[in-house]
């Protein structure tokens, strides 16, 4: 059973999960996190070395939740083809069930921290290429399996697809129009059958 003490440092985290996302870690003031979870600034203090210390543990959270929301989506696939078509389902819903969270916490950050917090924005590096790591990941098991084509670079085809992906995430969060990731996916759909599947 968690302390009182991990039980507020949960309560801060995801209470402030999605403003720190939407207005980003450098934005969002100390007022703003008093203001949204009802306690003092020493409580909230209190419960982290920094105001960088929360951000990261945010982050982190953020990350986690969106991870774990595509891992069990991709969780009911028995081969790495179903993966990738149950992938690009996932993201034809993806602005829906992230817009009031305020988009990708990954492509958020990295936009958000570059020249600003090395930290941070180093952490967003490294999740973004965990993320297309699974997807070389996938394919290679694929190319294993007799699935896709042998002659392929599953690095090369992974960059490729997280690129469509997280571009047609950033145009559609930017311009606030669900159809730049529903016309990619379709685009994505079309590379996966021509490119990637034997």
């Amino acid at each position: 059973m968690k302390t009182k003490s991990e039980q507020t440092t949960d309560y801060i985290i995801q209470t402030v999960a999605p403003i720190f996302n939407k207005k980003g870690y450098d934005s969002t003031s100390l007022s703003d996190i008093v203001a949204l979870t009802g306690l003092t600034k020493g409580a909230v203090y209190g419960n982290f070395e920094s105001k960088e210390d929360l951000a990261v543990k945010v982050f982190l959270y953020n990350v986690k939740r969106m991870k774990t929301a595509l891992s069990n989506y991709l969780s009911s696939a028995k081969n790495p083809t179903e993966q990738l078509n149950l992938l690009t389902n996932y993201y034809r819903e993806y602005y829906d069930n992230m817009f009031d969270f305020g988009g990708c916490p990954i492509l958020n950050v990295t936009v958000d921290a570059k020249n600003v917090n090395p930290v941070l924005y180093e952490l967003g590096c490294i999740e973004a290429k965990k993320m297309e790591y699974k997807l070389a990941v996938i394919i290679q098991n694929g190319i294993v399996n007799g699935e896709f084509k042998s002659d392929i670079n599953h690095e090369t085809i992974a960059k490729n697809m997280y690129s469509m992906i997280e571009g047609c995430v950033f145009t559609a969060f930017t311009h606030q129009d669900k159809t730049y990731i529903s016309n990619m996916m379709d685009l994505l759909e079309e590379y996966i059958q021509n490119k990637i599947v034997v």
